[in-house]
């Protein structure tokens, strides 16, 4: 049985607007640290922690493969709340070298009867030196955090690198991983970046700066083909590991999408799993792969762990079912793993491929 019933919560919370329901639910989030008995409650119920999830993945255990995708947590306040949902791990951000409000609103949609999510967010955040803060904060918080980068709207094409050098300079030292983020479609021109010049110099000036782990995360309307040629063109300039996917901006996916933004959630499971599975059978075992986009079920996160995902994120699913979900996930995978005869996750990751 649930903690609480998240229906009716959500019934509530759906009587906002987004950005406001966002902001409501943030306040709690940011709060629940600060009262242990309620946090342990939650987090025990939520939490699952048993041997055969655990990975060691770029240095640091993850106790379990599910984490909470970029955009949830913009500014990295709920850093601290997000185990308590059940996350084996958090992503934060994405930031940017100087704070911005992002696009005009509205901005962000509900598509209620596609159980997904349509932003047109444009990178708003509180810029990358109210971040740095946070985390200076968080330096005995044992806990997977992957650091989500991205350009400044005001800066031109020809000066993006330039961004990604002043945000390598400042996470450089924190985080579990860093993500090159020229996927959001939400960014003028952003997209262009995904290209083999700009990809190759970015990551060059990555690790020139920091010997933490970076990771490229690539949207999902490019082709398979593409999709594997950029991939590869990161592994071969140093990249540790590939995300995929961000939002769509296939507006034919249902009649009731917006003509912007992106969509995530449901309507992007098909996409998504289908170009990470091409993706994954040419480029696993040179990086870590990490499967976004739609992830609803236990059997959708093992089906991706089985084509090459070490790890798995979930946003849009979570505003739909709750933390609940996050549960039902892991426990699922414990049960799948062990009915394959698998003793630990990690024998399960691309095991289709195998």
């Amino acid at each position: 049985m649930s903690l609480f019933s998240y229906e009716t919560l959500k019934r509530v919370m759906f009587n906002f607007e987004p950005e406001t329901a966002h902001l409501v639910a943030g306040f709690g989030l940011k709060a629940l640290p600060f009262c242990p008995p309620l946090y342990n409650k939650i987090r025990s119920h939520y939490f699952v922690d048993e041997t055969i999830l655990h990975q060691n993945i770029f240095g640091q255990e993850f106790k379990n493969p599910v984490g909470l995708a970029a955009g949830f947590d913009k500014n990295g306040e709920y850093i601290k709340a997000t185990p308590a949902l059940g996350f084996g791990y958090t992503e934060i951000g994405t930031i940017t070298p100087l704070a911005q409000s992002g696009n005009q609103k509205p901005r962000l949609f509900r598509l209620i009867e596609d159980e997904s999510i349509q932003n047109a967010m444009g990178f708003n955040n509180k810029g990358a030196d109210f971040m740095l803060k946070k985390l200076k904060k968080l330096k005995s918080f044992d806990y997977p955090i992957g650091i989500n980068i991205g350009k400044n709207k005001v800066t031109s094409e020809d000066r993006a690198i330039d961004d990604y050098k002043k945000l390598f300079e400042i996470f450089k030292d924190f985080g579990t991983y860093i993500v090159i983020n020229i996927s959001s479609p939400n960014t003028p021109g952003l997209r262009d970046l995904q290209n083999e010049k700009f990809i190759k110099e970015v990551f060059g000036v990555g690790k020139s700066i920091t010997t933490k782990p970076i990771l490229l995360k690539i949207a999902p309307d490019m082709s398979s083909q593409d999709a594997i040629d950029i991939s590869k063109v990161a592994l071969s300039a140093g990249a540790s590991g590939i995300i995929a996917t961000n939002t769509t901006i296939d507006y034919s996916l249902t009649p009731h999408a917006k003509d912007f933004g992106g969509i995530s959630g449901k309507l992007l499971k098909d996409k998504s799993y289908h170009l990470f599975k091409d993706l994954a059978s040419e480029v696993f075992g040179k990086g870590i792969l990490i499967s976004v986009g739609g992830i609803d079920s236990a059997d959708e996160a093992y089906k991706r762990i089985k084509a090459g995902a070490n790890l798995i994120q979930v946003y849009s699913m979570l505003i739909y079912r709750g933390p609940n979900l996050i549960k039902e996930i892991n426990e699922g995978l414990i049960k799948m793993l062990k009915a394959d005869g698998f003793e630990n996750i990690n024998q399960a990751v691309g095991a289709d491929l195998k």
